[in-house]
Formats: structure tokens, sequence, C-alpha cells
């Protein structure tokens, strides 16, 4: 009898808890901790109940995992000459995945849904904090901070306004990256040295920008300025290319 491979078997479970995560994060979004079902979730997935307690545990396992991959997925922004511009570009990002991956939106509902009580919503917080306090910290070394700035004021006051911003934008209809835009633009010039201030980069579609290059050309079905369209005929889950030779890494890996 001819058996499976190792290697084939992992990148199968792989797959599989991948497809999981995807859809607990559709019905997460849209219906909160409590009135999510893993009924609606395996369906969506296209999985057994089989296996997705193979992969999770229990419902709050399911919602645990969403919360975590919203640190633990975020890409990196490409290196900039000032430490500065990277502390804008993280948050600029995250409000780009916002609206184009629905992982993250998943990830930031739960963290603020007083349901589930057992849940750990405080781990988002302290590694964004985290990341974004190491930034600034180097910036400070480097000289583009300041001197009465301290590095950890900014990095928590970004951090917790993106979450009033995320649900404000989502109450009112707004759109979150030209809220994010305005919230750099108009706290930046009193923390970095006014040389540095002037050659930062807040605008809208920055987070594109950040990710993809200069034109932030990239897949996108939401509307983005500099976004392009993916082929009706594209397969799911297989890379893509826009016209301006950008490529998105797919959604399986």
């Amino acid at each position: 009898m001819r058996t499976e491979r190792p290697q084939v078997k992992q990148d199968r479970a792989v797959r599989t808890r991948r497809a999981i995560l995807e859809a607990a994060a559709v019905v997460f979004e849209e219906r909160g901790y409590e009135s999510a079902k893993l009924s609606d979730i395996v369906n969506i997935a296209k999985v057994t109940k089989g296996a997705l307690y193979f992969h999770f545990d229990s419902k709050e396992h399911l919602a645990q995992a969403v919360i975590d991959a919203q640190v633990a997925s975020a890409p990196r922004a490409m290196p900039q000459p000032f430490k500065v511009q990277e502390f804008v570009d993280t948050g600029m990002i995250f409000s780009h995945r916002l609206r184009h991956d629905v992982l993250m939106r998943a990830s930031a509902r739960l963290t603020l849904d007083q349901t589930g009580l057992s849940l750990d919503r405080a781990s988002p917080y302290e590694a964004w904090i985290e990341l974004h306090l190491a930034l600034m910290t180097e910036a400070k070394a480097r000289g583009e901070l300041l001197t009465t700035v301290d590095p950890i004021v900014p990095a928590r006051l970004i951090v917790g306004s993106y979450a009033g911003l995320n649900m404000m934008s989502h109450m009112l209809g707004m759109d979150m990256d030209e809220q994010v835009s305005a919230l750099y633009t108009h706290v930046m010039p009193n923390l970095v040295v006014p040389s540095l201030a002037i050659r930062l980069d807040t605008a809208p579609g920055r987070g594109a920008r950040a990710l993809y290059g200069p034109q932030g050309t990239h897949p996108c079905d939401y509307g983005c300025a500099s976004g392009v369209r993916r082929p009706v005929a594209a397969v799911e889950g297989e890379p893509w290319t826009s016209v301006a030779g950008v490529q998105e890494e797919s959604r399986a890996g």
C-alpha cells in the first residue's frame, strides 16, 4: 500500500490549518466571539469537525490563534534611511492590511470584544508597543527625535490610538487609512527633529508603498488608488503578479 510522504502530509496539514484560521476569521469578524459557531467555520473551510479539532482544541483556542496572528503574521516594513519612517510604516502597513486581510480585521475585533473572558487580548497590544518602542529607541539614539521625547510615550500613544481609530472608522464608515495618515501627520512633527519631519511620508497609501515600492501597486479588490484587481481567471491561492511586476505571496503560504 502506498503511503504518503511525511513532507506531503505536513504541507497538507499546514494548508488545512490556514484554511480553518481564515474561515474562522470570516465568522469572527461578522459575528464576534459569542455568536460564532464552529459548524459555520468548518462549512466555510470545507473541512470536517475532526480536522478542526485536530488543530484547535476549542472555539476559544481558535479565537486565540486569530488574535495571535495579528502580530505573528505581520510583514516587516522595508528598511528606510530613518527609523522614524519605519515607525510610521509599521502602523501604515497595519492599516493597509486591515483593509485587505480578513484575518487582521477579525483579530482586531476580537481584541475589542468583551465576551470570551479567558482570551488573552493584551498580548497584541504588548507586542505592538514593544515593536514601536524598539524603533523609537533606535531613532532617539540616532538623533532623529527631539531631546524631550521619551520613546515609550509615542509607542503607547500610537498603539492605543489605533484601537480607537479602528473602532470609530468602523462605526462611522470612515476610511481608516485616511484617519491614520492624519494621526501621523499631526503627531510626528512634535516628536521628530524638523529636518526629518518634513521628509516623512505620512500620506494615505503609505502602507502599500512601504510594502510594494514607490508606486504601491498591489493586488486589490477594495478600491485602493494604487490597487490592481486580481484577474477573475486567476487561481485562488496562487501567487499573483501585477502589471508593475509586483508579486504577492500566496495566502496559503
